[in-house]
């Protein structure tokens, strides 16, 4: 008779490997150990929204003066229009009342660069503390 060979299977590990989950496990308890005292301290002050938000919207606008430059020779200082020209007449004693001497100022897009520059060394030389370029 003749012999047969028996293909015999490999031997394998049956046994599941639990050390990649034990380490995601451990990680997940680390940062959530250090989330949670975050997620309960807070230093927000809620107060009621329309009288606070009404209340904090008109000290900001009184606080700052705001340039909008539209073209390179017409500017509004605080919504108003005025000429390019007489824009420091205006702006300076504005700055002046202002107590956080804050100016923010916006820009068309097709208003020429140095115009832009010139508008903020102005409002520097009139007095102004802090600048703000905000676009649109």
């Amino acid at each position: 008779m003749p012999r047969r060979w028996r293909m015999r299977a490999p031997e394998s590990i049956h046994d599941v490997n639990m050390t990649p989950l034990i380490d995601v496990s451990l990680v997940l308890v680390v940062i959530l150990m250090v989330a949670t005292p975050m997620a309960f301290q807070s230093s927000i002050g809620v107060q009621r929204a329309a009288q606070a938000g009404k209340a904090a919207i008109a000290a900001v606008k009184a606080e700052r003066v705001e340039i909008t430059i539209v073209s390179a020779d017409s500017v509004y200082v605080n919504r108003t229009a005025v000429p390019r020209a007489s824009m420091s007449l205006l702006l300076k004693p504005l700055i002046q009342l202002s107590p956080s001497k804050t100016v923010i100022v916006r820009c068309a897009d097709q208003v020429p660069h140095g115009t832009f520059v010139e508008i903020l060394d102005e409002a520097k030389q009139c007095g102004a503390a802090n600048i703000a370029v905000v676009g649109g």
